[in-house]
């Protein structure tokens, strides 16, 4: 299995691409990078950070990687810095997606029911479009609602399968934790062991986690809960060991779960 992950480099706070590479090798994949932007830290809980964005380098990249005839089994998308990047991405996916091939999309667009900086409704739009074209799209509870309108994460669920096959909303919260998601034509709940706090990177652990399985075969309630099993455990861990949960998830040493379930893969 060889996997495009696209997203950014955050130097310093496990996320992005730093968590992407480990947690989709230990699924067994090759995983190539296409880098989106270059930042000192992550922007959750630091100030003064560096940015780079990359729009001039990812395509000077693409067009050497055609020259290679490379082709992916799943191209995975996060963080992406401006519209044209988001409309490059969907070229990159014409490209090089193998056919047949899986695309998963994780909106990153804010927390806590607001943008992150540099973010607003055109953007969300724009990443809709995207969404459009994905199979699996990714959103967290804040992110549902950016790109439909609706707190209502039923009604936002129903929004995005008209978008997308195969919508999983991550981490809703009415109190309990669950994930939303379509499969088989339904909707269907999956309860959330709930750790209290904010957690840097969690997202994206996840994210890279779910495409992993998705790469190995596995159809989406599967994914699901041995995507949440491995981050359950990661945010357990860093709830005991990291004081300063800015600086993302122990998630090293919980490794062995997807290691150990693609073992034989």
């Amino acid at each position: 299995m060889r996997v495009l992950a696209i997203n950014d480099i955050s130097c310093v706070g496990k996320c992005s691409l730093t968590v992407a590479l480990p947690v989709l090798s230990a699924c067994g994949a090759t995983v190539d990078i296409l880098p989106t932007a270059l930042l000192s830290t992550h922007t959750g809980g630091f100030s003064g950070y560096t940015f780079l964005p990359l729009d001039d380098e990812m395509r000077r990249i693409c067009d050497h990687w055609e020259t290679l005839g490379l082709k992916y089994d799943v191209v995975y998308s996060g963080y992406l810095g401006s519209r044209d990047q988001i409309n490059f991405v969907k070229d990159v996916k014409r490209r090089f997606l193998k056919e047949g091939g899986k695309f998963v999309v994780d909106p990153v667009l804010g927390d806590n029911f607001t943008f992150y900086k540099g973010f607003d409704d055109a953007f969300a739009q724009g990443m809709l479009s995207l969404c459009a074209e994905a199979d699996y799209i990714l959103p967290n509870e804040t992110e549902s609602f950016l790109l439909t309108g609706e707190r209502d994460f039923s009604k936002a669920l129903a929004r995005l399968k008209e978008v997308c096959p195969c919508p999983v909303i991550t981490g809703a919260q009415e109190g309990d934790a669950y994930s939303l998601y379509y499969d088989d034509g339904g909707k269907k709940v999956m309860p959330l062991k709930k750790i209290e706090g904010s957690f840097h990177g969690a997202g994206d652990v996840f994210a890279a986690a779910f495409a992993g399985c998705i790469g190995n075969g596995l159809g989406v309630e599967d994914a699901l809960r041995l995507t949440a099993d491995f981050c359950y455990r990661a945010i357990a861990r860093t709830e005991r060991e990291v004081p300063d949960k800015k600086y993302g998830l122990n998630y090293e040493r919980e490794l062995w779960v997807l290691t150990e379930a693609f073992r034989e893969a």
